[in-house]
C-alpha cells in the first residue's frame, strides 16, 4: 500500500481570529479559500513543512502549537493534517500562491468560499478552537 503524501495546513490564530487565504493558483483553484500550508518534502517532519511553508507563503515567522485531530482526503494520493499555529514575527502577506489573506473572527469563518477540501478541516479547528479557549495575545493565565 502506498503511503498518501501529507500536506500541512496551519490554523493560524492570533487575538482570536483564524487566518484564510484565498489562492490565486492553479486556476481549479484560484478564488476559493484555504488554510494556508503545503506539502512536506521527503526527510522532513510535518511541523518543520508548516514553518517552512508559512514563511514562504506568508513572509512569518511561526510555531506550530498542536495538530487538530483528523485528517482529510485531498487529491488522490494526498491527506491534509492541520496544525494550530502562532505568529512569532512578521505580519502575514500573500507571497505564494495567494492573492488575498483574511483574518476571521469564528462568527466570520463561513464568510469566504473555503475549498471543498478544506471544509471539514475548518469544522475540527473551529471545535479543537472552542475547546481550548486560547487566550488573546499577551493576556496571562
Amino acid at each position: 500500500m502506498t503511503q498518501s503524501i501529507v500536506v500541512v495546513g496551519a490554523a493560524l490564530l492570533s487575538r482570536g481570529r483564524l487566518l484564510a487565504a484565498r489562492r490565486s493558483a492553479p486556476p481549479e483553484l484560484a478564488g476559493r479559500w484555504e488554510l494556508p500550508g503545503g506539502k512536506v518534502e521527503s526527510g522532513e517532519s510535518a511541523e518543520h513543512a508548516l514553518v517552512r511553508e508559512l514563511r514562504e507563503e506568508l513572509g512569518v515567522t511561526a510555531e506550530p502549537v498542536g495538530r487538530v485531530p483528523g485528517e482529510w482526503p485531498l487529491k488522490p494520493g494526498y491527506v491534509l493534517r492541520v496544525w494550530t499555529a502562532r505568529l512569532l514575527a512578521g505580519a502575514p502577506e500573500p507571497l505564494e500562491d495567494h492573492d488575498e489573506l483574511r483574518w476571521l473572527t469564528p462568527d466570520e469563518i463561513w464568510d469566504v468560499d473555503w475549498l471543498d477540501q478544506d471544509v471539514a478541516a475548518v469544522e475540527a479547528v473551529l471545535a479543537e478552537w472552542r475547546r481550548v479557549r486560547p487566550l488573546p495575545d499577551g493576556a496571562s493565565s
